[in-house]
This record gives structure tokens, C-alpha cells and sequence, in this order.
């Protein structure tokens, strides 16, 4: 009897997923890095979806107003989300990293706004980790 909870228990064990995570996909990371940033405005949200590195640099900012101005240089009010794209599709499978641009529209100052912001992801235990937010480009 005891040798059949145990084998039980093994393959119970086996099936159970780590959903405490982020999500698995790439855009569903992005997508909730700055909906946590930008919608809800909660920095506790965003952190999740980030490498040490970044979570470090959220819990000194502490408040979204904060990580809007000094690490996205980009305060926003009224923000829509878009996944304009994604650095790989068909072999997502088989690679651990990506890019993913996303675009961000709202109001700056009370003017209609866009700006598009790039993030580095890596895949670790089959979740999609923000590792860098790429610097923006000098226009």
C-alpha cells in the first residue's frame, strides 16, 4: 500500500505546474510589465515579469510615476498596449531569448502620444522573463 501512495505521489507531483510565474508567452510578459507600469499603476504588479536587475531598479523607484519618469523616460496617462512585434514566431519553441516591441499610446501632457519601447526576454523553468529594456534610439 505504501509503495502505491508513493508512486501516487510521484506522478502527482510530476503533473503540477508553477503558476505563480509570469506568463508563458513573450507578449503576455510584455504586455503585463506595462500594464502594471501604465494601467494599473502598481509596481508590486511589474515585478514578476522582470529579471533581478530590473526588480532591483523597481523597488527603489517604488511608485509607477517614478519608473514612468526615470526608467521608461516616458510618463503616460491613458494608456492603450500593442504588440507591434515579436523577434521570433515559428520557432518560439526551441529559443530561450527574444525581442519584443511593444507601442504605447496615450497622453503626455495632455497631448496624444506614441512611443514604441523594445524588451529583451529570456526564457527560464518555461517562463518569459523581461531582461533588459533596450535604450532608446537617438532620432
Amino acid at each position: 500500500m505504501t509503495t502505491l501512495t508513493l508512486f501516487a505521489t510521484l506522478l502527482l507531483s510530476g503533473c503540477s505546474e508553477d503558476i505563480s510565474g509570469p506568463p508563458s508567452t513573450p507578449e503576455m510578459t510584455a504586455r503585463g510589465f506595462f500594464s502594471a507600469i501604465y494601467v494599473t499603476r502598481d509596481v508590486r504588479d511589474a515585478k514578476p515579469f522582470v529579471d533581478k536587475p530590473i526588480w532591483d531598479l523597481l523597488q527603489h523607484y517604488r511608485i509607477a510615476s517614478s519608473v514612468q519618469r526615470h526608467m521608461l523616460n516616458l510618463p503616460l496617462t491613458n494608456v492603450k498596449i500593442k504588440i507591434t512585434e515579436v523577434d521570433l514566431d515559428f520557432f518560439r519553441k526551441f529559443s530561450d531569448s527574444t525581442k519584443v516591441e511593444v507601442r504605447l499610446t496615450g497622453l503626455r501632457d495632455g497631448q496624444k502620444w506614441k512611443d514604441d519601447r523594445t524588451l529583451r526576454l529570456e526564457k527560464r523553468k518555461n517562463k518569459w522573463i523581461i531582461t533588459e529594456i533596450v535604450p532608446e534610439k537617438m532620432r
